[in-house]
């Protein structure tokens, strides 16, 4: 049995209008549903040594840390859990930079037209960038929990995988 959002009456599985209210009951968006499939990314932490995970933990950590990606990247060059932490992080590092230089080259031509609309981009620039630092976290987590597991969102994007070996 389930019940309506709208009215909050029980309603049989499968009906999709409230018969009390004739809320449509098919437009309601699962978001538990949608945070789940969007967080269940590629883990490959089966495919490696659990000893090379151990050692590289604080190096896969320093990758989700701004430029200090660059430490593991060439001081665990050899290690495959670092590596791939190194990828996550250098990629999230890279797409950070790509919305700061659009924001900026927006920001340059709306100040000049209509600098009210300033005020939007820097609202929408803030909320990318909380989706990056939530990003940072999650790979952070993983790296501490000895997981080797892609980014949502940006973790399928392998443009680093042949520059990067």
């Amino acid at each position: 049995m389930a019940f309506c959002p709208k009215c909050g009456a029980q309603v049989e599985d499968g009906v999709k209008v409230c018969p009390t209210c004739g809320e449509n009951l098919e437009a309601k968006v699962d978001v538990s549903a949608k945070v789940t499939e969007l967080t269940n990314t590629a883990d490959i932490t089966d495919t490696l040594d659990p000893n090379d995970i151990q050692n590289n933990k604080v190096m896969a950590i320093l990758a989700y840390l701004s430029w200090l990606v660059l430490i593991p990247l060439f001081a665990a060059k050899d290690s495959p859990f670092a590596r791939f932490h190194v990828k996550q992080g250098l990629l999230l590092a890279i797409c950070e930079i790509i919305v700061a230089v659009v924001f900026m080259i927006i920001n340059a031509i709306l100040g000049s037209i209509l600098p009210a609309l300033l005020i939007a981009t820097s609202i929408i620039q803030w909320l990318i960038n909380i989706v990056f630092f939530v990003l940072s976290i999650m790979g952070i987590i993983n790296a501490a929990q000895g997981k080797a597991k892609e980014l949502p969102i940006v973790g399928k994007i392998k443009i680093l995988d042949n520059v990067i070996k």
